[in-house]
């Protein structure tokens, strides 16, 4: 999910769907102010990948729907999130056309993870946290600022976080670090507390608020 800019919701839902096989996958609040609640469903390939561990890598490029699914398989402790934390655009936005040449876009609902975080100005924090090392001629370049950087942005429900992430992906699989920590857990070279994510520990939890 690294330097995964998102995509329509519903491709988000189709994605964390792939390793789910129930339960919320995320809920949004539009403007009206009523709950949307998005669920997986069980499927023919969800007993096959039951017991394959996941990993997923993202930096400060994984944004909007990529941040869905990585938040929700990160909730539901289907899959360990490796890397830097994420912009934190937790937002829908539908763009009205203005004529030929023109559009507007407006920000029509916000957007929840199954443990009801709030995305919008804070990212997800990975379980580990894996700093990419930037070639010098990048230093200072290959960097994105979160989304509670950004002038004028929509402030978050449950906090903010400033913070200045590495996007630089190394081309050559050797020289990078959160691809190759991600594979020296999958082959038990190295070990941490949160891999592989517990399935049994699900911290998704049911919205107290009216749910359409």
């Amino acid at each position: 999910m690294r330097n995964n800019g998102g995509g329509p919701l519903d491709q988000a839902r189709r994605v964390a769907d792939a390793f789910l096989a129930r339960g919320a996958i995320f809920y949004s609040r539009g403007r009206d102010e009523r709950m949307s609640r998005y669920a997986a469903h069980p499927d023919a390939v969800d007993a096959l990948i039951a017991a394959v561990p996941v990993i997923v890598l993202v930096n400060g490029g994984t944004a909007s729907a990529a941040e869905i699914v990585a938040g929700a398989l990160q909730d539901r402790r289907r899959a360990t999130l490796v890397g830097t934390r994420t912009f934190g655009k937790g937002v829908v936005q539908t763009v009205i056309a203005l004529g030929e040449h023109a559009g507007m876009s407006l920000t029509t609902a916000r957007v929840y993870t199954p443990s009801n975080r709030s995305i919008q100005a804070l990212g997800i924090e990975p379980d580990i946290e894996v700093v990419q090392a930037v070639p010098e001629a990048y230093a200072g370049k290959a960097t994105v600022a979160g989304e509670a950087g950004l002038a004028r942005h929509l402030r978050g429900e449950q906090g903010e976080a400033t913070f200045t992430s590495s996007i630089y992906v190394p081309a050559a699989h050797a020289d990078d670090e959160q691809l190759q920590y991600a594979v020296k857990l999958i082959l038990g070279q190295v070990h941490h507390a949160a891999y592989p994510a517990d399935i049994e520990n699900d911290q998704a939890r049911p919205l107290q608020v009216q749910l359409r």
